[in-house]
């Protein structure tokens, strides 16, 4: 994830935020899925897209703070 989308990310609302998390972890359930039946060209996706789910977590717990 690039600065410039983590800034567009930063300034979605708290359900778009919870949106895209939820589109994320589907993401890494079919990653995994492809990872197990070696059908996954570029593993490193799968740590890539665990860390752009942590990002999101961490942009939601910023937002629940600052309320």
């Amino acid at each position: 994830m690039k600065a410039k989308e983590l800034n567009q990310i930063r300034g979605l609302s708290a359900d778009k935020l919870q949106e895209k998390l939820q589109e994320l972890k589907k993401d890494l359930f079919m990653l995994r899925m492809q990872h197990a039946t070696n059908q996954l060209d570029n593993p490193m996706r799968i740590a890539a897209v665990k860390k752009d789910i942590a990002r999101i977590k961490t942009i939601i717990r910023e937002k629940e703070t600052n309320v």
